[in-house]
């Protein structure tokens, strides 16, 4: 199962490695507004620049995977990516987004500079191949439902044609009904593929259709499951962030308040300087 490690990634000068100083992932959900996405990505920028920790945005055009016909997804494929091709120019961050299916990675490619791999998505041989044939770095969600060794499977398809630029993100697996744990011995498990490992503390909290017709989540152990993650030793933190998490229109009972985010992340920073200087 070892591979020979496939060494650090690098995106718009950040270098995201399981042995490089710890890089954050964050931003909303989904585009709620352009004003919003925009407020966002600038208070992290701000304080990614204050706290000297490398940034890298994310965002949604689409939601796909909602748990009710009526859940709201957000502006869709064309309008979402001219709003974050804008915003792409007024930040000083690389973006990440998530394509859904093979048809709209030749759009996407053209804003991001990182292709995500939905989590229910991941086994998606034709997704996962046209992603990587991109040759984008493509950051591929573990499944709810895979063990951390089967994503080996998913990183050979990567590699299928070429792309060795390839992240992986543990965000919890199903436990039960409407619930989710995070064994975090599959993060080193997943260290030994030899791709950065990233830890989504955000989704890792879900509750999926916890609510009947919403996800529900558990943000209070958000941030003592990203500790533990850090001390395990990890590439990056994912989170999803809102300036009113109850207001949220996608994701909110899982989501960082802003505010929030500068205390938590010291910790995490601390955490990381400490576990890499061994």
């Amino acid at each position: 199962m070892t591979r020979t490690p496939h060494g650090t990634v690098t995106v718009g000068g950040i270098r995201i490695g399981n042995d490089q100083p710890l890089v954050l992932i964050a931003g909303p959900c989904v585009i709620e507004s352009e004003s919003m996405t925009e407020r966002i990505a600038r208070t992290l920028e701000k304080t990614a620049r204050r706290m000297k920790v490398p940034l890298i945005f994310k965002c949604s055009y689409d939601k796909a995977n909602r748990s009710s016909i009526k859940s709201y997804r957000g502006p869709g494929l064309e309008e979402g990516l001219e709003i974050l091709e804008r915003l792409k120019r007024r930040i000083d961050a690389p973006l990440l987004i998530d394509v859904h299916s093979v048809d709209e990675i030749p759009a996407a490619e053209a804003v991001a500079d990182i292709l995500q791999i939905p989590a229910f998505m991941c086994r998606q041989t034709d997704l996962v191949v046209a992603a990587a044939r991109t040759g984008k770095i493509i950051n591929v969600k573990k499944g709810q439902f895979l063990a951390p060794w089967d994503v080996r499977n998913v990183v050979d398809k990567a590699m299928s044609v070429g792309n060795r630029q390839i992240l992986l993100t543990e965000r919890g697996v199903s436990f039960g009904y409407n619930n989710l744990v995070v064994d975090m011995r599959g993060l080193t498990v997943m260290k030994g593929l030899g791709c950065p490992v990233i830890f989504d503390a955000t989704h890792s909290v879900q509750l999926p259709g916890g609510r009947g017709t919403s996800t529900g989540g558990q943000r209070e152990f958000i941030w003592p499951l990203a500790r533990a993650a850090v001390a395990v030793g990890v590439a990056a933190v994912f989170m999803e962030v809102h300036p009113d998490p109850a207001r949220a229109l996608s994701d909110g009972p899982n989501a960082i308040p802003l505010s929030a985010l500068p205390g938590g992340l010291r910790q995490l920073m601390a955490i990381d300087r400490t576990v890499k200087s061994f």
